[in-house]
């Protein structure tokens, strides 16, 4: 088994007397993609600048290849960070700026020189060397931020909200770019954003983080899929997540009707969250095809789907179809089985819930 690169164990950090991270325990191998994700103010900056050596933790170690780097300065820790301002020195130029942290190893010119048109290649700026930043469009200086962090041969690279301030086709762009330099360096890469769609995109695995504690680990189709809890299944893309009872193995009732579905074990009438995603909902003109009856009361058109929102059973559900039910229209519900996820309800709002690695 693969020993992990970095492993947080017990890290814990308070602010002003407000908890952010609780006794966090984290394993990330090397040349792995990983995402932390969630709200803000979840904990998952903090716990980057941990890892880059930025903050002290208030308990707990961090270890880098079976050492503890807990008290090492960033400098001496093999990692580079790309911040969300991209921090460039708008008095250098672009070789300058990416050769900065070169020139304070006291690198050779010949040296400096290949490394910064190697890094320039790989991030699609040839020829850039001896540009002004300002000159350069919001995605290029994210590019020369890339290029500065990756010149240095660093053994992880962390990302905190890099692609926040670009527009939606940019970051898109970007996204495929740092998938493609992960695969060609071989670095490991850990990356910090709010944004589900970039976390299913990009990671290897995915961490999901809600006031100081993960809530779930795994892959993007694992938490996107099989959600531990509501928070998760709220959080990663659109669900409907309804008050059940789990009436016995694979029969749970919803909105006052049993049916089917695959999930045991929760025992008899217990009560559980029910999760079915939007895309999973199936709805049909013949409304004796469905387990329910509802009525469309809201129709947008998003390009690759139509997403209506029909009340049935006492419950707005959000439906995404490609096919068009206009508002006003009377329609049967159906999902099938294994579409249905059941949850145990959480006894507490801020209840922890860890899944292992998948």
């Amino acid at each position: 088994m693969q020993e992990p690169l970095i492993r947080l164990q017990d890290v814990s950090k308070s602010f002003d007397g407000d908890i952010v991270l609780d006794e966090l325990n984290l394993e990330i191998k090397e040349n792995e993609f990983v995402t932390l994700l969630g709200p803000s103010g979840c904990g998952k900056t903090t716990t980057l600048r941990i890892i880059g050596g930025f903050t002290k933790p208030d308990a707990g170690h961090v270890y880098f290849d079976g050492k503890d780097i807990t008290n090492l300065p960033p400098n001496k820790r093999q990692l580079n960070t790309v911040f969300q301002k991209y921090a460039l020195f708008p008095h250098m130029n672009i070789e300058e700026n990416i050769a900065f942290g070169l020139n304070i190893k006291r690198k050779s010119k010949e040296y400096i020189r290949d490394k910064v048109r190697y890094a320039l290649k790989l991030v699609n700026l040839d020829g850039y060397e001896t540009r002004e930043v300002t000159s350069l469009s919001g995605g290029q200086q994210q590019r020369i931020a890339i290029a500065r962090a990756i010149v240095n041969e660093p053994r992880v690279l962390l990302l905190d909200e890099p692609l926040g301030a670009l527009d939606l086709k940019l970051r898109q762009d970007m996204q495929y770019e740092l998938i493609r330099l992960k695969n060609e360096l071989g670095i490991t890469f850990i990356y910090v954003t709010h944004d589900q769609e970039e976390a299913l995109t990009m990671s290897d695995r995915i961490v999901v983080m809600n006031q100081g504690y993960i809530q779930q680990m795994g892959t993007p189709e694992n938490i996107y899929n099989e959600p531990e809890n509501a928070f998760v299944a709220d959080f990663i893309g659109d669900s409907n997540i309804i008050d059940g009872l789990m009436i016995e193995d694979r029969l749970v009732q919803i909105c006052g009707v049993k049916i089917p579905c695959v999930d045991s074990g929760f025992g008899c009438n217990k009560p559980v969250d029910v999760v079915i995603r939007p895309e999973d909902v199936e709805l049909s003109t013949d409304t004796s095809k469905g387990f329910l009856t509802g009525r469309v009361t809201s129709l947008i058109f998003k390009g690759v789907h139509y997403e209506m929102e029909v009340i049935a059973g006492g419950f707005e559900w959000l439906v995404q179809s490609t096919l068009c039910y206009p508002v006003d229209s009377e329609v049967g519900i159906s999902v099938k089985p294994e579409n249905i996820q059941i949850m145990n309800k959480p006894e507490s709002a801020d209840e922890k819930a860890v899944t292992p690695d998948a």
